[in-house]
């Protein structure tokens, strides 16, 4: 998952907060997992 790709699925639950994806919290796990992918793609260098 890239950073745009959780920016944009944040933004969803933003916008809607009673939709699914605001419900759950999963833009914020979204967030977590692009950190985890950028640091993952920083320790390939």
């Amino acid at each position: 998952m890239t950073s745009e790709d959780a920016s944009r699925i944040q933004s969803a639950g933003d916008r809607d907060p009673d939709s699914r994806t605001g419900q759950t919290g999963f833009g914020s796990r979204a967030q977590s997992a692009a950190a985890n992918n950028d640091n993952e793609d920083d320790d390939e260098d």
